[in-house]
């Protein structure tokens, strides 16, 4: 099922997880301001498949009521945090080279890599937590989604 994201094109966010995963919960979708208030607080631009699905839904939750992808407010907001604590600063990596957009629930995060104050490829990684590792997971939030969703994706 293609994906399509960006302005004037058919979203297909959630017909694509509905098919995976029929309890999904979708949200309003993230408006224009909501998307540039993301993009400016961390001066990105957004990939286009995360910046299609917010414009579908802002955020998605689970079956559990935990949120598959985080809303706007909550991507801002976990990643000044956790830019900004200071035990973090004495414990792992900066972090101003990942934005999260999910969690798995145990304290690891889900995100793009910045490299050069860009996101130039849609692959998506973890961080560890425990270890500060960064790994790759997935080619594409799609192929994220799809193999968190179906258990393919551990961590």
């Amino acid at each position: 099922m293609p994906i399509h994201g960006g302005k004037g094109e058919k979203a297909m966010w959630k017909p694509f997880i509905s098919s995976i995963d029929e309890q999904s919960v979708f949200v309003e979708p993230a408006t224009e301001g909501e998307l540039e208030a993301v993009g400016n607080s961390f001066d990105l631009m957004l990939p286009n498949e995360l910046k299609g699905l917010l414009e579908e839904t802002n955020g998605v939750i689970d079956e559990f009521g935990c949120h598959l992808i985080w809303p706007t407010s909550r991507i801002i907001e976990e990643n000044l945090a956790i830019r900004s604590s200071e035990d973090y600063k004495e414990m792992y990596k900066p972090f101003d080279s990942m934005l999260f957009v999910a969690d798995a629930g145990n304290g690891d995060l889900f995100g793009y890599s910045i490299v050069n104050g860009a996101i130039s490829k849609d692959d998506i990684y973890t961080w560890n937590h425990e270890d500060d590792s960064r790994t790759w997971v997935a080619s594409s939030l799609k192929q994220f989604i799809e193999g968190w969703l179906k258990g393919e994706i551990s961590i």
